[in-house]
C-alpha cells in the first residue's frame, strides 16, 4: 500500500494542530526542574558524604531514601519530558538511536499514563518507607493519611491499567467498516 500523499492542512485546522507547540515551554520548563532536582541531589551526596562519621545507621537509611526519592522523581520528569513531548507535540526523531528508551518504542497516551502512576507509586513507598523507619517523629494521624493516600495511588492505578488494557484489547473498528459501510462490508448479524 503506498503512502498517502501529505495534503496542506486548511487554516483553522493548521493553527489548531499548531497550538501543540504551545507545550514545549511547559516541557522547557521541566528540563530546568530537572537540573534543580540534580543539584539537590549532589547537595545531598556532599551533605552525607560529609557526615559519614557522625551519622548513625537509620540517619544514613534517611538520606539514602531521600537520595533514591531524588532518582524516582527525576525518572519520572524524563517520562513526562520524552514521552510526553512524544506523544504529543513531535516526533523526537531519534529511531535505531542506540540510546533509545526501550519503553518509548510502544509509548502512547494510555501507556503513559500506567507508567507516570506506577512512578507515582514507587515515589510514594519511598516517603511511606521514610515514615515508617522514623515513625517516632510522626503522629499516628499523619502515618495514616499517607498510608490511605499509597492506597489511593494503588488503586488509582489498577483502574487506569484496567481501563487501558479493556481499550487496547477492544479496538474500534475502522471508519467505514461494520453496520451500513457503503465499501461492500457485509453487516453484522445479532
Amino acid at each position: 500500500m503506498a503512502d498517502t500523499p501529505y495534503r496542506p492542512l486548511r487554516p483553522i485546522p493548521r493553527v489548531i494542530f499548531a497550538s501543540r507547540w504551545l507545550q514545549l515551554p511547559l516541557y522547557l520548563g521541566l528540563i530546568v526542574a530537572q537540573g534543580v532536582y540534580v543539584y539537590h541531589f549532589l547537595v545531598e551526596v556532599w551533605h552525607l558524604l560529609s557526615h559519614v562519621t557522625t551519622y548513625d545507621e537509620t540517619k544514613i537509611m534517611l538520606v539514602v531514601l531521600g537520595l533514591i526519592d531524588v532518582v524516582m522523581i527525576s525518572n519520572l520528569l524524563i517520562m513526562v519530558i520524552v514521552g510526553g513531548y512524544e506523544t504529543f507535540v513531535s516526533r523526537l526523531g531519534i529511531d535505531n538511536h542506540p540510546d533509545e528508551p526501550e519503553w518509548l518504542d510502544h509509548v502512547n497516551a494510555g501507556v503513559l499514563k500506567v507508567k507516570l502512576s506506577m512512578a507515582l507509586i514507587g515515589i510514594s513507598s519511598i516517603h511511606l518507607l521514610k515514615t515508617f523507619i522514623d515513625a517516632e517523629q510522626r503522629s499516628s494521624h499523619t502515618i495514616m493519611w499517607q498510608v490511605i493516600i499509597h492506597v489511593a495511588f494503588l488503586a488509582s492505578a489498577l483502574a487506569m491499567a484496567w481501563v487501558d488494557r479493556m481499550v487496547s484489547h477492544h479496538p474500534h473498528p475502522a471508519p467505514g467498516a461494520g453496520h451500513g459501510s457503503a465499501n461492500g462490508a457485509t453487516q453484522q448479524t445479532h
